[in-house]
Parts: C-alpha cells; sequence; structure tokens
C-alpha cells in the first residue's frame, strides 16, 4: 500500500473512531460529558455549534493563519460528527459519498440534481412547480 493510502486510511480510521466514541456518549450524564449535553439538546444544540465553527473557521481562513484554520476546522468537522451521530448516520457514508463524487463535475452534479427535482416536479428547497429558477451558487 502507498503512503497516500496508507494515510487515507489511517484518517478513515481515525474518524471511524472517533465516532464510535461519540456514539458512545448517547444517553451518558450531560454534567460530565460535553458529548452528552450536545446530544441531550440536539438537534438544535449541535447545528449551532456547526454553525459557530463554521464561522470561526471561515474567519481564520480569511485571515490565512494555518494553525487557526487547522484547529477550527477540527472543531468544525467535530461537530459534524456529533450531528451525523444524532441522525443515526457515521463518517463511513460522507466518504462514501464523496467517492461517489470524485471525478463528477460540480457544475455538472448541480445541473444533474436540478434535472431530476423538475422531473420529480420539485425544485430545489422542495418548492412545488417547474418553473425555470437559479439555484445559488
Amino acid at each position: 500500500m502507498s503512503a497516500a493510502a496508507d494515510g487515507k486510511a489511517a484518517s478513515a480510521d481515525a474518524l471511524a473512531r472517533l465516532a464510535d466514541l461519540i456514539d458512545s456518549r448517547h444517553g451518558g450524564d450531560p454534567a460530565t460529558s460535553y458529548v452528552a449535553r450536545l446530544l441531550a439538546h440536539a438537534p438544535d444544540a449541535v447545528l449551532k455549534k456547526i454553525g459557530e465553527e463554521a464561522t470561526e473557521t471561515v474567519m481564520a481562513a480569511k485571515d490565512g493563519d494555518p494553525l487557526r484554520i487547522v484547529a477550527e476546522t477540527a472543531d468544525l468537522w467535530f461537530h459534524c460528527l456529533v450531528m451525523l451521530s444524532h441522525f443515526g448516520l457515521r463518517p463511513e457514508q460522507v466518504l462514501a459519498e464523496l467517492e461517489r463524487r470524485a471525478g463528477t463535475s460540480g457544475i455538472e452534479e448541480k445541473a444533474l440534481r436540478k434535472a431530476l427535482a423538475r422531473a420529480a416536479g420539485t425544485l430545489p428547497g422542495g418548492a412545488p412547480g417547474g418553473a425555470a429558477t437559479e439555484e445559488p451558487s
């Protein structure tokens, strides 16, 4: 296995181990576990934290500080893992979706989603109808 493949497998394993730890906190004591506290007030508390961490990640990127970018992205990913756990989802599912999309143009993917929505009689955002509207980019 190549060094890149080893790193990729180690990263996926790290996400899976962290997800397992987060999953183990369901029903835990909110007084002693930050994750249990978030999950006890999910989804609102988790979604609020994701919003906060996303903003902090953007601010770190705007400042161009590599160490802060990595730290804030780690916080964002962590809270996304808590959200996934709340909804009974796993990081492996997200990684599989990213793999499925690999090699697909983002422009083509967006056009396909719009075509499928039109065919189903729903526009992005769940609005009924077939009127041509532009989805925000």
